[in-house]
């Protein structure tokens, strides 16, 4: 409660100074979806809000380290103030996520040290478990900041994630994880009343980077809570492949969108729109029915991942990527069958 009235009570503040000092999103680039300016500093907002609710009413816990999360959401926020006011080379955004997966993963002690039996891996070299942990935390970072395209996506995708890890850590008596991963509901919560269309700001890099950063740092902290060894029996089975459902919209998108791009020899990190929102938007609906859409799809594959956890971990990944293959195929054929009936009604009316 207390992150969600900071958020509510921030925002406000937010948008007068935005609107007196003219910060706008860029209006004219290809990928907007509004047609007038709307000030993108609602991360900012989410940041002060998630900090001090954590510095207020966190748990402090010898296994989680806070120090470092708190020191990695500042450095992300300060580079993606910098992105949202003025810009940021891609290359020096993708260092700073380096350092600041390292940051967790090597100083923290965050990380994967199995694999967990996918792809016949079980135990991971010291290594290999930093390279993989720290490739994933930039991954998720990445995919969050990829599916903030339309009003309300990231921040309900945010909600849905971190809410599901609040909910399976209280039910693991891993209260002091239960602490970070509310903390980033309340204060996105708080949010998606400005941001819900029609959306009076956006939350900009330096929130999509913080909740990408929460997510993965949760979801790496959640695997690793539920590995089987002498000493613990996990109280979730098939961790990686419950993790997986979680983040399956933001994963799926961004491997999605950067297989595309790589075939087409363009940059995996070029901008287009060819997201799964944007071809949902070309389908017809709008912001807030695709957004409800994906939701409901990212709810159904988790508690479906949830009931069948005994099925293991690859069966598991591979019915959920298939079901997201699936669900993006449906999307491809009923594009097409628009197109077709275009074509045909221009055709007949030449």
């Amino acid at each position: 409660m207390f992150s969600i009235l900071t958020t509510l009570l921030s925002i406000p503040s937010i948008l007068h100074v935005a609107r007196t000092r003219h910060l706008y999103d860029d209006v004219g680039h290809f990928r907007k979806q509004h047609d007038h300016g709307i000030p993108r500093l609602g991360g900012v907002a989410i940041f002060a809000s998630f900090n001090l609710t954590l510095l207020i009413f966190s748990m402090v816990d010898k296994s989680v380290p806070l120090t470092y999360i708190l020191t990695s959401s500042i450095i992300l926020f300060a580079m993606g103030l910098k992105d949202d006011l003025s810009g940021v080379n891609p290359s020096t955004k993708f260092v700073i996520q380096f350092f600041v997966g390292a940051l967790l993963v090597l100083l923290g002690d965050i990380r994967l040290t199995s694999l967990y039996g996918v792809f016949g891996i079980y135990d991971l070299s010291y290594f290999e478990s930093a390279a993989i942990s720290i490739l994933f935390i930039i991954l998720i970072v990445n995919a969050f900041n990829l599916i903030d395209g339309i009003d309300g996506l990231a921040g309900t995708t945010c909600v849905i994630v971190n809410g599901t890890f609040t909910i399976l850590f209280v039910y693991m008596k891993r209260y002091e994880l239960a602490a970070i991963s509310l903390a980033i509901v309340g204060a996105v919560i708080g949010f998606l009343r400005f941001n819900i269309t029609p959306a009076k700001i956006f939350m900009g890099d330096t929130g999509s980077l913080l909740i990408g950063l929460i997510s993965a740092v949760m979801a790496l902290q959640f695997i690793e809570a539920n590995k089987l060894t002498a000493n613990n029996s996990p109280a979730i089975y098939s961790a990686p492949a419950v993790a997986f459902a979680i983040l399956i919209g933001p994963i799926f998108d961004t491997l999605r969108v950067f297989i595309l791009r790589i075939a087409k020899g363009t940059s995996p990190f070029g901008a287009d729109r060819n997201h799964i929102h944007h071809r949902m938007l070309r389908l017809g609906f709008n912001h807030l029915q695709t957004t409800f859409i994906l939701a409901g799809i990212n709810i159904i594959t988790i508690v479906m991942v949830l009931r069948f956890s005994f099925i293991g971990n690859f069966a598991l990944m591979g019915v959920i990527f298939g079901i997201s293959l699936l669900f993006n195929w449906g999307i491809t054929f009923c594009l097409r069958c628009r197109e077709r009936e275009r074509f045909t009604i221009r055709f007949l009316f030449a």
